[in-house]
C-alpha cells in the first residue's frame, strides 16, 4: 500500500518533467516579478523565463555607444564557467589566482613602461572607475601627509581635470575634493597645458589626463601638461602629481603608437587606470590600477585581512569579486602578445576612419575626431553651414529601428550647443557590419529627404533652425 501511494505522485513528477517547454502550466501564467514567487518551478521553466525577457535587451554587438568588450573567444567563456566559483579576494584559498592577478600588474607596468616594472605596486579592481577612485585617493593621501609634515592647512583639496567621465565627479564629491574642470571652449574639447596652469595652487593634488576623451574619442595631450607642470615646479616650487586616467586608451596606445610618451617614461606620471573589459579585451568587468613606485601607494591605504586563512593585503574599494575576468585578462596576455593586440587594434581603427570617411561623403556632415591618432571612433555634427531637415538625434532614433544604437548627445560646459553624434569601434564590429551601418545610414537620410522630422519643422516655422 505504502508503494502505491507514492507511485502516483511519482508518475506526476516524472510528467512535470516530460512537459514541453512550452506547455507546461507555468507558461499559462505572468509570474511574479517583484515578490519572490511562493512555490520552484522547475529549472528550464526558469531558465526560459529568463532568457526569454532578456530577447527585448537591445543586440550588445550593435551597440556602438558601449567601450565595452561585446564579443569574446569560446575559450574566455569557458575559463568564466570555470571560475564562477573563485573569490578574487581570497587569496589564500586560491593561491594561483592571486598570482595570476600579480602577473597582470606586472605586464602593465611593463606595457607602461614602468622603471620597476618588476617591483612595482598595482591591483585590478571591478572596473577602471573603482580604479580611478584608488588613483585619486593616493593623490589625497600623498599631498595631504606632505602638507601636513610641512605644518600647512590640509582641508582644501582639489583637483585639476579636463572633460571627464562622470567617475571622477563621484570621486571629488565622494572624497571631498574641489574639482577643477576645464570646460570645453569653442573649438577646443580637451584640456591644454594652459588651462592646466591657471587652476593650479599649493591645494593641488595632482592633474588627470584623460586617453581617451568619452566625448570625442581623443586622447589629452600627457607630455605637454607634464612639461608645463616641470616648468612651474621650477617657478613656484609647486610638485604635482599627474594621473593618467587610460580606461580606453592605456590598451591602445602601447600598440598602435608606441612612440607617444603618455605613460610612466614620464616622471610626473605617478598613477594609470585602465578598463580592462574595453580596450583591454576581457569581459565586464575588470579594470586595472598601476602605481609607477611603490613609495607611491600610501601604506595608510594598504589594509591587511587574516580571517580568510592567511595574511593578505587588500587595497580595493571591494571586498569578494568574482576572479574570472581576471583569469580571462591573463589569458588575452598570453593568446594574443603584442602582435595579436596590434592586429585587433589596429583593425578597430582602421574601419573607424573608413566610419568617418564615409559619413563625410555624405555631405550633412563635419566629422570632429576621425578615429586617428586616439580610441577607433569618430565623432561628429552637422554642418553649420547648410539648415537639415533632421537633427542628430532623429538620425539615432531611425537608426534603433534597424537595431543599430549610435548615440547623439550634446557636449558639457561649456559647449552645451553643440550636438554630436559618435561610434565606437570594437573587436567584433568588422568592416563588413560596418558597410551594412552605412546602407542603414543613407536610407535614414532619404527617409528624411520625404518625411522631414517634426521637430526641425517646429524651428524653421520659429525662425530659429539653427545646428552646432
Amino acid at each position: 500500500m505504502l508503494h502505491s501511494r507514492k507511485k502516483p505522485h511519482a508518475i506526476k513528477d516524472n510528467k512535470e518533467l516530460l512537459d514541453p517547454i512550452y506547455g507546461s502550466v507555468d507558461f499559462g501564467r505572468v509570474l511574479p516579478r517583484y515578490k519572490i514567487p511562493l512555490k520552484e518551478i522547475p529549472a528550464a521553466t526558469a531558465y526560459h523565463v529568463v532568457h526569454d525577457e532578456l530577447m527585448l535587451d537591445g543586440n550588445s554587438r550593435q551597440n556602438l555607444a558601449t567601450f565595452c568588450t561585446t564579443w569574446v573567444e569560446p575559450e574566455v567563456q569557458q575559463l568564466m564557467t570555470e571560475c564562477v566559483d573563485k573569490n578574487m579576494i581570497d587569496k589564500d584559498e586560491y593561491p594561483q589566482t592571486a598570482e595570476i592577478e600579480c602577473r597582470c600588474v606586472h605586464i602593465l607596468a611593463d606595457l607602461w613602461n614602468s622603471p620597476e616594472a618588476a617591483d612595482t605596486i598595482g591591483c585590478s579592481t571591478t572596473g577602471s572607475s573603482e580604479a580611478a577612485m584608488l588613483g585619486g585617493l593616493a593623490l589625497k593621501w600623498n599631498w595631504r601627509k606632505k602638507r601636513i609634515d610641512q605644518g600647512k592647512s590640509a582641508d582644501k583639496p582639489n583637483l585639476i581635470t579636463g572633460p571627464v567621465q562622470i567617475c571622477w565627479h563621484k570621486f571629488c564629491r565622494y572624497w571631498d575634493v574641489e574639482l577643477r574642470e576645464i570646460p570645453m571652449e569653442g573649438n577646443r574639447f580637451l584640456m591644454n597645458a594652459e588651462e592646466v596652469l591657471k587652476r593650479c595652487d599649493e591645494n593641488t593634488i595632482g592633474v588627470v589626463s584623460t586617453l581617451g576623451v568619452t566625448f570625442t574619442g581623443q586622447y589629452e595631450p600627457v607630455k605637454e601638461v607634464a612639461e608645463a607642470l616641470d616648468g612651474l615646479q621650477k617657478k613656484t616650487g609647486l610638485d604635482i602629481p599627474i594621473h593618467v586616467d587610460g580606461a580606453s586608451g592605456g590598451f591602445l596606445a602601447p600598440f598602435l603608437s608606441p612612440e607617444l610618451e603618455w605613460d610612466f617614461r614620464l616622471k610626473r606620471v605617478k598613477s594609470i587606470n585602465a578598463s580592462g573589459h574595453k580596450f583591454g579585451l576581457a569581459p565586464l568587468g575588470v579594470g586595472w590600477v598601476v602605481w609607477r613606485d611603490k613609495e607611491d601607494l600610501p601604506e595608510e591605504l594598504i589594509f591587511n585581512v587574516n580571517y580568510l586563512g592567511g595574511n593578505m593585503p587588500t587595497f580595493a574599494l571591494n571586498f569578494s569579486r568574482p576572479g574570472g575576468e581576471v583569469i580571462a585578462q591573463y589569458y588575452n596576455f598570453l593568446r594574443l602578445g603584442k602582435e595579436g593586440y596590434y592586429k585587433i587594434q589596429k583593425s578597430c581603427q582602421d574601419v573607424a576612419v573608413y566610419l568617418s570617411e564615409e559619413i563625410a561623403k555624405m555631405g550633412p556632415f563635419e566629422i570632429i575626431y576621425n578615429g586617428k591618432d586616439g580610441i577607433p571612433a569618430l565623432c561628429w555634427k552637422l554642418k553649420e553651414s547648410k539648415a537639415q531637415n533632421f537633427t542628430l538625434f532623429d538620425i539615432a532614433d531611425r537608426l534603433r529601428t534597424h537595431g543599430w544604437l549610435v548615440p547623439a548627445y550634446t557636449m558639457p560646459a561649456n559647449r552645451q550647443d553643440l550636438a554630436v553624434q559618435r561610434i565606437l569601434v570594437r573587436r567584433g564590429f568588422s568592416r563588413d557590419l560596418a558597410s551594412l551601418l552605412m546602407d542603414d545610414m543613407r536610407r535614414c537620410l532619404e527617409h528624411f529627404s520625404k518625411h522631414p522630422s517634426a521637430k526641425s519643422l517646429t524651428e524653421k516655422e520659429a525662425g530659429g533652425f539653427k545646428h552646432s
